[in-house]
């Protein structure tokens, strides 16, 4: 007995170099851990359990630490796409959704002050009512 773990889709295997580093560019490009169990058909128990024999506590603190690869990568993209004009449209939407980025929206109002001579009434007299029939 090798001392691995038996699942309904039979013995766990470790995970290799090859789908470490498929793991950590889909960390890298933002994807879940839904998602990247997925890919690399296992469940988030497997994953955590086969992280835990490459000495990674857990999932959330690799994806902690290595999520921010993908803003640095957003920001170097909003940078040269800033300096080459290609789609400037795509790269403001990624900062949105994963740097925190909004528009800065400013407001000015201008305001016209209009000079008060006074009251004027010219008559203090009710306006004339039709009679009631």
């Amino acid at each position: 007995m090798t001392g691995n773990k038996t699942g309904p889709k039979g013995p766990s295997k470790p995970l290799t170099d090859k789908e470490y580093e498929q793991m950590m560019n889909m960390i890298r490009i933002q994807c879940t851990r839904d998602e990247i169990c997925f890919v690399m058909d296992m469940s988030d128990t497997t994953l955590n359990r086969r992280l835990k024999e490459r000495g990674v506590p857990n999932f959330e603190a690799l994806y902690k630490k290595h999520s921010s690869e993908g803003n640095v990568s957003i920001r170097r993209g909003q940078w040269n796409v800033g300096v080459n004009k290609e789609n400037p449209g795509m790269l403001i939407w990624l900062g949105k959704q994963y740097l925190g980025q909004k528009d800065h929206v400013e407001a000015q109002t201008n305001i016209t002050r209009i000079p008060f001579d006074g009251w004027h009434i010219e008559s203090a007299t009710k306006p004339d009512t039709p009679d009631a029939d």
